[in-house]
């Protein structure tokens, strides 16, 4: 009788000693189960509250950096980023006039990106007016020294950095395969906005070029989109034989009313970008937009992880391409030469 009270009483101690084990080690695994989650929580919650922001300055239209922008973004795409997840993009577009880029720079501004990406002197310049340590991110860029937005390509120094064109060297460039391509000509209207400065700059890099080549220039100043319909019929009033223009953002955002010009008087054109030509100019040589583009998320993703504009070197364009438009050859009577037609990365028909 002692003994089965004994046996009893000892399997009823294991079973509460196993019990209390098995809440023991529930309630351990519970008490770290609420830890971890403790220590999760506030690095998920900052994670999901961490949305970079860029701002973007557009000095033309939308519709007309399409493929820039698509570029960009791939860019950051390509990086990790997911647009509207861990970065959030504010577009602001001057739609190719001039005066509106100060008003838009400011609204920008006003958002405190973490980085704005632009192009264009007066884009670059309006923002550098009225922020010195928002980072700034320009592609596109000509004579950013001479026009003091970096102090060097090697140190730029303050809050800006980027992406030059060498336009000084390009628009030499254009006029070489322009005579080659149309070795009668002699006069060439330029079409410059001498608001801009870079563009005083850019009409002496090509006057040396023009003069090896025997070629007058004749400049047509265009400030807005007003000014087009005048400096056409000076154009015409100078006999001018073809057209150039000077990279600008009054010029793309109205290059359909170029093409319709230069088209519409059989005259042969010479034109910054791909985008050009694809809209009917003649012919373009230049870096590819896209690619100088698709490398500012380079420099986007670096500023975002604590890198100084000052520290990043301004680089320049890796890739040119020559495009030529038959299509429009042939609508205003001119035969391409076979020698430059094989000279082209691409040739629309």
């Amino acid at each position: 009788m002692g003994s089965s009270r004994s046996n009893s009483s000892s399997r009823s101690n294991r079973n509460a000693l196993q019990w209390g084990k098995l809440m023991t080690k529930k309630l351990v695994g519970f008490a770290l189960s609420a830890m971890l989650f403790a220590l999760c929580l506030p690095a998920e919650a900052q994670q999901a509250r961490k949305v970079s922001r860029v701002g973007f300055l557009g000095a033309a239209s939308a519709s007309a950096l399409i493929g820039r922008l698509d570029a960009f973004r791939h860019g950051l795409q390509e990086l990790g980023y997911i647009e509207g997840k861990t970065i959030a993009i504010e577009y602001r577009y001057a739609d190719g006039k001039a005066e509106r880029v100060p008003e838009l720079a400011a609204e920008l501004i006003a958002l405190k990106p973490d980085v704005i990406v632009t192009y264009q002197t007066p884009s670059v310049l309006a923002i550098k007016k009225l922020s010195t340590t928002i980072p700034v991110v320009f592609t596109m860029l000509s004579f950013p020294v001479e026009n003091g937005i970096v102090a060097s390509f090697a140190r730029p120094g303050g809050n800006v950095t980027g992406l030059t064109n060498l336009t000084e060297e390009l628009n030499g460039k254009r006029l070489e395969l322009l005579k080659e391509t149309v070795p009668k000509i002699t006069r060439i209207a330029v079409l410059s906005n001498p608001v801009n400065p870079t563009q005083p700059l850019e009409w002496k890099a090509i006057e040396s070029t023009a003069r090896l080549l025997g070629l007058q220039l004749h400049s047509l100043e265009v400030r807005n989109a007003k000014d087009f319909d005048p400096a056409f019929e000076e154009a015409l009033r100078a006999r001018a034989q073809a057209l150039l223009f000077l990279p600008e953002a009054v010029f793309s955002g109205n290059i359909n009313r170029i093409v319709e010009f230069t088209t519409g008087n059989k005259l042969p054109s010479m034109y910054e970008g791909s985008s050009s030509v694809a809209a009917g100019g003649l012919m373009s040589y230049g870096p590819n937009i896209n690619d100088s583009f698709r490398r500012a998320a380079t420099y986007v993703d670096k500023i975002l992880k604590g890198a100084k504009p000052a520290d990043l070197p301004v680089e320049q364009p890796k890739k040119f391409e020559f495009v030529i438009n038959l299509k429009t050859a042939k609508q205003i009577g001119l035969t391409i030469p076979q020698k430059i037609l094989i000279r082209a990365d691409k040739v629309i028909k």
